[in-house]
């Protein structure tokens, strides 16, 4: 088993930018997907990148895409190729908590990267930007999105992240056909953490549950019904999570109902008297927008802004 480095407070490790030309590592450290290599090769290429895919993408377990170890090793693997510029996720599902305790988290801090990914993925977003020190995106799956045919907004959003187009100052641009809400008006500094809610409140009284101290949560989640979200909030409010928060952002929860997710998501943080902005199009929805998980933001929430306050990546 691998020790466990001692938590990091603010993620400061410096992550190279997707270079033109780069080469992008796609794992599969959760559940399995049929991968279509050429249609995939041809996205990319048709970018100006190139793919490595490593064996695990290809291997089938049950619910897991492989053995652990398979995941494990394609992890440490594709953070350790000094040819791969970023590392993609293929699919979410169900399989990275069982490889939290057995990773190398000084490997990947030596060797930080891009890397990307949503749902089952936000464990490894949490445990990195705990245990490595270096800012994560929550962004598009391999499968379901970039070669999904999502809207425009994704794919772009992806690549100028990753790229270091979007500089300190920026504030990150929102489709306007899809209107935000202001739940809590406010302005807030923080670190913006968190990724899908289920996966946020399994981790809950492990070495690897959110560290939020100072954090803009960021929340989205598919197929649960109103009242289990209520009841995995309610959960993350009993913990002493949420009071410990300086404001939140809520993506798209999949399934529910706008309205009554607004009036459930006010209930909750209102009197914590923070700022909170709900419909922010990232997570299981289309478009599906990139955000840089640890990296420092400001949250205006009455004026609907998200502002990003670091550089993300730096030019090799």
């Amino acid at each position: 088993m691998t020790v466990r480095p001692s938590p990091i407070l603010c993620p400061h490790v410096p992550v190279s930018a997707l270079p033109l030309e780069g080469r992008i590592g796609v794992i599969a450290p959760a559940g399995p997907a049929p991968l279509d290599t050429d249609k995939a090769v041809q996205w990319m290429r048709a970018r100006g990148y190139s793919l490595k895919i490593f064996p695990g993408v290809y291997q089938k377990d049950g619910y897991l895409a492989g053995s652990d170890d398979i995941r494990l090793n394609d992890l440490h693997a594709a953070f350790a190729d000094r040819e791969v510029d970023a590392i993609i996720c293929l699919r979410g599902g169900y399989g990275t908590p069982r490889l939290l305790d057995r990773i190398d988290f000084e490997l990947l801090r030596k060797n930080a990267k891009p890397f990307v990914g949503y749902s089952d993925i936000t464990a490894l977003h949490l445990a990195i930007s705990r245990y490595a020190g270096f800012v994560t995106f929550h962004g598009p799956l391999l499968n379901a999105d970039l070669l999904g045919d999502r809207q425009k907004p994704t794919e772009s959003s992806f690549f100028n992240m990753l790229r270091g187009q979007v500089k300190a100052g920026s504030v990150l641009t929102h489709p306007v056909a899809y209107p935000l809400t202001t739940i809590e008006p406010g302005v807030s500094h923080g670190r913006l953490l968190g990724g899908n809610l289920s996966m946020i409140a399994a981790t809950m009284g492990t070495p690897y549950e959110i560290d939020a101290e100072g954090v803009i949560l960021f929340i989205e989640d598919i197929n649960e019904p109103l009242y289990r979200i209520d009841r995995l909030l309610t959960h993350l409010r009993l913990a002493g999570t949420l009071g410990k928060l300086r404001g939140v952002l809520v993506g798209d929860v999949a399934g529910v109902e706008a309205a009554a997710l607004d009036r459930l998501i006010k209930q909750t943080f209102e009197p914590l008297r923070i700022p909170v902005l709900s419909g922010w199009r990232s997570g299981h929805c289309d478009p599906n927008l990139t955000l840089p998980m640890g990296a420092l933001v400001r949250l205006d929430a009455g004026k609907k802004e998200l502002v990003l306050e670091q550089d993300v990546v730096v030019k090799p």
